[in-house]
Protein backbone atom coordinates (compact mmCIF):
# COMPACT_ATOMS: atom_id res chain seq x y z
CA UNK A 1 0.00 0.00 0.00
CA UNK A 2 1.67 3.26 -1.11
CA UNK A 3 0.30 7.00 -0.25
CA UNK A 4 -0.57 9.63 -3.12
CA UNK A 5 -0.09 13.43 -2.11
CA UNK A 6 -2.05 16.07 -4.00
CA UNK A 7 -2.15 19.88 -3.71
CA UNK A 8 -5.20 21.69 -4.35
CA UNK A 9 -5.69 25.39 -4.74
CA UNK A 10 -7.78 26.88 -2.20
CA UNK A 11 -11.87 27.05 -3.42
CA UNK A 12 -12.03 30.46 -4.29
CA UNK A 13 -9.07 30.30 -6.34
CA UNK A 14 -10.48 27.18 -8.27
CA UNK A 15 -13.80 28.98 -8.33
CA UNK A 16 -12.22 31.61 -10.51
CA UNK A 17 -10.23 29.49 -12.68
CA UNK A 18 -13.54 27.75 -13.81
CA UNK A 19 -15.75 30.78 -14.14
CA UNK A 20 -12.91 31.88 -16.29
CA UNK A 21 -13.27 28.84 -18.76
CA UNK A 22 -16.88 29.13 -18.68
CA UNK A 23 -16.47 32.64 -20.04
CA UNK A 24 -13.60 31.75 -22.35
CA UNK A 25 -15.95 29.19 -24.30
CA UNK A 26 -18.48 31.19 -24.35
CA UNK A 27 -16.61 34.24 -26.12
CA UNK A 28 -14.85 32.13 -28.20
CA UNK A 29 -17.93 30.34 -29.27
CA UNK A 30 -19.19 33.59 -30.58
CA UNK A 31 -19.42 33.39 -34.77
CA UNK A 32 -19.41 36.70 -36.65
CA UNK A 33 -23.31 37.48 -37.50
CA UNK A 34 -24.75 35.59 -34.58
CA UNK A 35 -27.10 37.48 -31.76
CA UNK A 36 -25.18 40.59 -30.43
CA UNK A 37 -22.34 40.05 -32.75
CA UNK A 38 -21.00 42.22 -36.12
CA UNK A 39 -21.13 40.49 -39.27
CA UNK A 40 -17.87 39.65 -41.06
CA UNK A 41 -18.84 42.74 -43.47
CA UNK A 42 -18.58 44.75 -40.63
CA UNK A 43 -15.51 43.67 -38.98
CA UNK A 44 -13.86 43.81 -42.38
CA UNK A 45 -11.94 46.80 -44.58
CA UNK A 46 -14.54 49.03 -46.67
CA UNK A 47 -13.66 51.51 -49.46
CA UNK A 48 -15.36 54.13 -50.09
CA UNK A 49 -17.16 55.60 -53.25
CA UNK A 50 -16.09 58.36 -55.82
CA UNK A 51 -18.01 61.10 -54.81
CA UNK A 52 -19.52 63.89 -57.56
CA UNK A 53 -16.42 66.34 -57.47
CA UNK A 54 -14.18 63.73 -58.54
CA UNK A 55 -16.33 62.08 -60.56
CA UNK A 56 -16.87 65.97 -62.49
CA UNK A 57 -13.32 66.40 -62.44
CA UNK A 58 -12.66 63.00 -64.54
CA UNK A 59 -15.59 64.44 -66.94
CA UNK A 60 -13.76 67.65 -67.43
CA UNK A 61 -10.20 65.87 -68.03
CA UNK A 62 -12.19 63.43 -70.56
CA UNK A 63 -13.74 66.60 -72.41
CA UNK A 64 -10.43 68.41 -72.46
CA UNK A 65 -9.07 65.22 -73.97
CA UNK A 66 -12.45 65.10 -76.43
CA UNK A 67 -13.17 61.66 -75.05
CA UNK A 68 -16.73 62.43 -74.87
CA UNK A 69 -19.08 61.47 -71.42
CA UNK A 70 -17.90 59.12 -69.18
CA UNK A 71 -20.32 56.31 -67.22
CA UNK A 72 -19.90 55.44 -63.68
CA UNK A 73 -20.71 52.56 -61.83
CA UNK A 74 -24.13 53.55 -59.91
CA UNK A 75 -22.33 51.25 -56.43
CA UNK A 76 -19.22 52.45 -56.59
CA UNK A 77 -18.94 55.39 -58.26
CA UNK A 78 -16.01 54.08 -60.82
CA UNK A 79 -15.34 54.83 -64.01
CA UNK A 80 -17.11 52.16 -66.40
CA UNK A 81 -16.57 53.66 -69.95
CA UNK A 82 -16.20 56.53 -71.71
CA UNK A 83 -18.69 57.83 -75.14
CA UNK A 84 -17.18 58.40 -78.41
CA UNK A 85 -16.23 61.96 -78.60
CA UNK A 86 -15.24 64.50 -81.18
CA UNK A 87 -12.10 63.82 -80.49
CA UNK A 88 -10.99 67.48 -80.73
CA UNK A 89 -8.56 68.47 -77.39
CA UNK A 90 -10.30 71.55 -75.43
CA UNK A 91 -7.80 73.92 -77.48
CA UNK A 92 -8.61 73.01 -80.77
CA UNK A 93 -11.39 75.67 -81.39
CA UNK A 94 -8.94 78.52 -80.52
CA UNK A 95 -6.58 77.67 -82.95
CA UNK A 96 -9.13 77.25 -85.69
CA UNK A 97 -10.67 80.92 -84.73
CA UNK A 98 -7.21 82.23 -85.03
CA UNK A 99 -7.31 81.22 -88.76
CA UNK A 100 -10.83 81.56 -89.51
CA UNK A 101 -10.10 84.79 -91.95
CA UNK A 102 -7.30 83.68 -94.18
CA UNK A 103 -7.54 81.71 -97.27
CA UNK A 104 -8.51 82.55 -100.84
CA UNK A 105 -12.32 81.96 -99.89
CA UNK A 106 -12.67 84.63 -96.46
CA UNK A 107 -14.32 86.98 -98.26
CA UNK A 108 -17.34 85.21 -99.44
CA UNK A 109 -18.62 85.33 -95.37
CA UNK A 110 -18.36 88.75 -95.89
CA UNK A 111 -20.94 89.19 -99.57
CA UNK A 112 -24.02 91.08 -99.11
CA UNK A 113 -27.05 88.70 -98.86
CA UNK A 114 -28.83 91.28 -100.97
CA UNK A 115 -26.13 92.10 -103.49
CA UNK A 116 -27.98 89.70 -105.78
CA UNK A 117 -30.79 91.67 -105.19
CA UNK A 118 -29.51 95.29 -105.95
CA UNK A 119 -28.25 93.57 -108.97
CA UNK A 120 -31.60 92.32 -110.40
CA UNK A 121 -33.32 95.70 -109.41
CA UNK A 122 -30.43 97.92 -110.89
CA UNK A 123 -30.86 96.02 -114.72
CA UNK A 124 -34.63 95.73 -114.28
CA UNK A 125 -34.29 99.73 -114.15
CA UNK A 126 -31.36 99.55 -116.81
CA UNK A 127 -33.40 97.46 -119.03
CA UNK A 128 -37.01 99.54 -118.76
CA UNK A 129 -34.26 103.00 -119.79
CA UNK A 130 -32.91 101.00 -122.75
CA UNK A 131 -36.71 99.82 -124.01
CA UNK A 132 -37.28 104.21 -123.72
CA UNK A 133 -34.18 104.51 -125.79
CA UNK A 134 -35.13 102.21 -128.18
CA UNK A 135 -38.36 103.84 -128.95
CA UNK A 136 -36.40 106.94 -129.04
CA UNK A 137 -34.83 105.53 -132.14
CA UNK A 138 -37.73 104.57 -134.18
CA UNK A 139 -39.08 108.48 -134.04
CA UNK A 140 -35.98 109.74 -134.62
CA UNK A 141 -35.89 107.50 -138.09
CA UNK A 142 -39.65 108.32 -138.69
CA UNK A 143 -38.98 111.83 -138.40
CA UNK A 144 -35.86 111.41 -140.74
CA UNK A 145 -38.08 109.78 -142.97
CA UNK A 146 -36.04 106.50 -142.83
CA UNK A 147 -38.44 104.42 -140.48
CA UNK A 148 -38.35 100.83 -142.01
CA UNK A 149 -35.59 101.23 -144.46
CA UNK A 150 -31.79 99.70 -143.58
CA UNK A 151 -30.56 103.12 -141.94
CA UNK A 152 -33.36 101.60 -139.42
CA UNK A 153 -31.82 98.76 -138.91
CA UNK A 154 -28.55 99.43 -138.73
CA UNK A 155 -29.22 102.13 -135.89
CA UNK A 156 -31.17 99.55 -134.08
CA UNK A 157 -27.98 97.16 -134.12
CA UNK A 158 -26.02 99.64 -133.14
CA UNK A 159 -28.72 101.06 -130.07
CA UNK A 160 -29.07 97.20 -129.00
CA UNK A 161 -25.05 96.22 -129.25
CA UNK A 162 -24.22 99.38 -127.33
CA UNK A 163 -27.40 98.90 -124.90
CA UNK A 164 -25.98 95.09 -124.01
CA UNK A 165 -22.30 96.25 -123.52
CA UNK A 166 -23.64 99.06 -121.07
CA UNK A 167 -25.65 96.72 -119.39
CA UNK A 168 -22.95 93.89 -119.00
CA UNK A 169 -20.86 97.16 -117.82
CA UNK A 170 -23.18 97.82 -115.10
CA UNK A 171 -23.76 94.37 -113.59
CA UNK A 172 -19.77 93.77 -114.01
CA UNK A 173 -19.43 97.18 -112.14
CA UNK A 174 -22.07 96.03 -109.19
CA UNK A 175 -20.12 92.44 -108.85
CA UNK A 176 -16.76 94.30 -108.81
CA UNK A 177 -17.61 96.78 -105.86
CA UNK A 178 -19.44 93.92 -104.00
CA UNK A 179 -16.62 92.26 -104.20
CA UNK A 180 -14.35 94.43 -103.55
CA UNK A 181 -15.97 95.85 -100.60
CA UNK A 182 -16.12 91.92 -98.75
CA UNK A 183 -12.53 91.59 -99.43
CA UNK A 184 -11.91 95.01 -97.66
CA UNK A 185 -13.98 93.73 -94.90
CA UNK A 186 -11.96 90.23 -94.91
CA UNK A 187 -9.05 92.04 -95.00
CA UNK A 188 -9.83 94.44 -92.50
CA UNK A 189 -11.16 91.27 -90.66
CA UNK A 190 -8.35 89.87 -90.98
CA UNK A 191 -5.96 92.27 -89.88
CA UNK A 192 -8.12 92.59 -87.00
CA UNK A 193 -7.73 88.36 -86.32
CA UNK A 194 -4.21 88.85 -86.53
CA UNK A 195 -4.05 91.01 -83.33
CA UNK A 196 -6.72 89.03 -81.81
CA UNK A 197 -5.22 85.50 -83.39
CA UNK A 198 -2.06 86.42 -80.95
CA UNK A 199 -4.43 86.66 -78.64
CA UNK A 200 -6.22 83.12 -79.63
CA UNK A 201 -3.15 81.46 -79.89
CA UNK A 202 -2.50 82.77 -76.55
CA UNK A 203 -5.73 81.05 -75.35
CA UNK A 204 -5.13 77.88 -77.02
CA UNK A 205 -1.55 77.82 -75.00
CA UNK A 206 -3.11 79.24 -71.98
CA UNK A 207 -6.77 76.62 -72.37
CA UNK A 208 -4.95 73.86 -71.09
CA UNK A 209 -3.25 74.77 -68.00
CA UNK A 210 -6.57 76.91 -67.11
CA UNK A 211 -8.39 73.06 -67.74
CA UNK A 212 -6.06 71.78 -65.62
CA UNK A 213 -5.83 74.44 -62.39
CA UNK A 214 -10.27 73.64 -63.03
CA UNK A 215 -9.35 69.69 -62.83
CA UNK A 216 -6.90 69.89 -59.91
CA UNK A 217 -9.37 72.14 -58.13
CA UNK A 218 -11.85 69.47 -58.05
CA UNK A 219 -10.53 66.79 -57.97
CA UNK A 220 -8.22 68.26 -54.80
CA UNK A 221 -11.96 68.91 -53.14
CA UNK A 222 -12.91 65.06 -54.11
CA UNK A 223 -10.15 63.88 -53.03
CA UNK A 224 -10.76 65.39 -49.85
CA UNK A 225 -14.36 64.32 -49.61
CA UNK A 226 -13.12 60.92 -50.77
CA UNK A 227 -10.39 60.96 -47.63
CA UNK A 228 -13.58 62.01 -45.17
CA UNK A 229 -15.81 59.22 -46.36
CA UNK A 230 -12.90 56.41 -46.33
CA UNK A 231 -12.24 57.65 -42.50
CA UNK A 232 -16.05 57.59 -41.55
CA UNK A 233 -15.86 54.23 -43.15
CA UNK A 234 -12.20 52.92 -41.00
CA UNK A 235 -13.88 54.18 -37.68
CA UNK A 236 -16.97 52.28 -38.58
CA UNK A 237 -15.09 49.31 -38.97
CA UNK A 238 -12.64 49.95 -35.35
CA UNK A 239 -16.03 50.63 -33.69
CA UNK A 240 -17.63 47.08 -34.85
CA UNK A 241 -14.03 45.35 -33.94
CA UNK A 242 -14.65 47.28 -30.60
CA UNK A 243 -17.40 46.08 -29.73
CA UNK A 244 -16.59 42.13 -31.12
CA UNK A 245 -13.05 42.16 -28.67
CA UNK A 246 -14.13 44.18 -25.73
CA UNK A 247 -15.66 41.49 -24.01
CA UNK A 248 -12.25 39.49 -24.68
CA UNK A 249 -10.33 41.88 -23.16
CA UNK A 250 -12.26 42.62 -19.99
CA UNK A 251 -11.72 38.54 -20.18
CA UNK A 252 -7.85 38.54 -20.53
CA UNK A 253 -7.78 41.12 -17.77
CA UNK A 254 -9.91 38.73 -15.78
CA UNK A 255 -7.24 35.85 -16.43
CA UNK A 256 -4.60 38.20 -15.96
CA UNK A 257 -5.48 39.14 -12.78
CA UNK A 258 -6.18 35.51 -11.65
CA UNK A 259 -2.20 34.48 -12.65
CA UNK A 260 -1.21 37.32 -10.77
CA UNK A 261 -2.51 35.73 -7.84
CA UNK A 262 -2.19 31.64 -8.15
CA UNK A 263 1.85 32.46 -6.44
CA UNK A 264 0.31 33.80 -3.12
CA UNK A 265 -2.50 31.67 -3.27
CA UNK A 266 -2.92 29.12 -0.03
CA UNK A 267 -3.20 25.46 -0.82
CA UNK A 268 -4.20 22.09 0.76
CA UNK A 269 -2.28 19.26 0.44
CA UNK A 270 -4.63 15.84 0.67
CA UNK A 271 -2.61 12.43 0.75
CA UNK A 272 -4.81 9.31 0.11
CA UNK A 273 -3.55 5.40 0.37
CA UNK A 274 -3.54 3.84 -2.44
CA UNK A 275 -4.03 -0.24 -3.01
CA UNK A 276 -6.39 -2.90 -2.51
CA UNK A 277 -9.45 -3.72 -4.81
CA UNK A 278 -11.47 -1.18 -3.56
CA UNK A 279 -8.79 1.85 -3.59
CA UNK A 280 -8.70 4.71 -6.06
CA UNK A 281 -6.02 4.99 -9.08
CA UNK A 282 -3.93 7.93 -8.77
CA UNK A 283 -4.75 8.55 -12.33
CA UNK A 284 -8.60 8.49 -11.20
CA UNK A 285 -7.51 10.63 -8.56
CA UNK A 286 -5.91 13.24 -10.94
CA UNK A 287 -8.96 13.45 -13.09
CA UNK A 288 -11.35 14.02 -10.72
CA UNK A 289 -9.29 17.03 -9.49
CA UNK A 290 -8.52 18.53 -12.88
CA UNK A 291 -12.25 18.55 -13.77
CA UNK A 292 -12.62 20.00 -10.03
CA UNK A 293 -10.20 22.51 -10.70
CA UNK A 294 -10.55 23.73 -14.10
CA UNK A 295 -14.15 23.20 -14.77
CA UNK A 296 -13.61 20.80 -17.97
CA UNK A 297 -17.28 19.56 -17.08
CA UNK A 298 -18.55 23.29 -18.38
CA UNK A 299 -16.78 23.46 -21.79
CA UNK A 300 -19.53 20.72 -22.65
CA UNK A 301 -22.40 23.10 -21.27
CA UNK A 302 -22.40 21.54 -17.77
CA UNK A 303 -20.56 22.24 -14.24
CA UNK A 304 -17.89 20.73 -12.61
Amino acid sequence: MADYTYNRLAPYMEGAQESYIDLLTQLVGRAPGSAGVPTLDQLGPKIASQNVLTQQAQQLAANQAGLGQLTFDPTTGAVTGAGTGSGVAGFQPFLDQAAAYSGPNAYKQFMSPYQQDVIDTTLQEYDIQAAKGAQGTAADAIAAGAFGGGREGVRRAEYGAASDRNRAATQAKLLQEGFTQANQLANQAFNQQMNLGGFSRNLASLQPSLAASGIQTLGAAGTGALAYDQALLDAEQQRNQLAYNEPLSRLNAFGSGIASQLSGAPTTTTTTSLGGAGSVSPLSSALSAGLSAYGLGSIFGGNA
